[in-house]
């Protein structure tokens, strides 16, 4: 059983430990905790692992957040898997800081890297884990506030967090994603 984590955000240092960029931070994560490594390839940097039997080929696109379809669509091809073994690893600022939420498809919710996915797989059924980043930011400062570094009173629920969206990855290749999001959708 093979699964393609993509875990989306931007390259550069400049975009290191923002909001933006949690899905990076979660694939880091996921690939030190099963002993992997990322290297640079096509589209994007790429390190597999294994556990419990499963594959896992986890991605960092190279492509910027706007167009990381094509990272995500090159390595489904490549890797022979199919979009329900995918999962997308996104911030989300309609959720509150400290909410994850897994879903199997949906709307992209104005997130441009969800739209670019939309456009190239020309579906919007692919699983996804919502990191929520919360929205605390003045109007006309959206972009600031989501290109922004975390905060150091947000450091531990977003420590938490990233442990627990490895969990997530972990129940959704070994249970499911109904019984990953019964259990972890709180």
């Amino acid at each position: 059983m093979k699964f393609l984590i993509v875990g989306l955000g931007n390259i550069g240092a400049e975009y290191d430990a923002t909001r933006h960029n949690i899905g990076f931070d979660v694939a880091d994560a996921f690939v030190i905790k099963h002993d992997g490594s990322f290297s640079l390839d096509r589209h994007a940097f790429v390190a597999e692992c294994k556990w419990k039997g499963k594959t896992f080929v986890v991605i960092k696109p190279t492509t910027y957040m706007n167009l990381s379809g094509k990272a995500m669509k090159y390595w489904m091809d490549k890797e022979k898997i199919e979009a329900q073994n995918t999962l997308v690893i996104v911030d989300e600022l309609a959720l509150p800081l400290g909410t994850l939420r897994m879903r199997g498809s949906g709307s992209a919710a104005g997130h441009n890297g969800l739209k670019n996915i939309e456009q190239v797989l020309q579906s919007k059924d692919y699983p996804r884990l919502r990191f929520g980043i919360g929205n605390n930011f003045p109007k006309g400062k959206q972009v600031d506030f989501v290109l922004g570094k975390w905060t150091p009173s947000e450091m531990p629920v977003v420590k938490e967090n990233v442990l627990k969206s490895v969990d997530m990855i972990e129940s959704f290749a070994a249970q499911g994603i109904e019984r990953t999001m019964n259990f972890f959708n709180k």
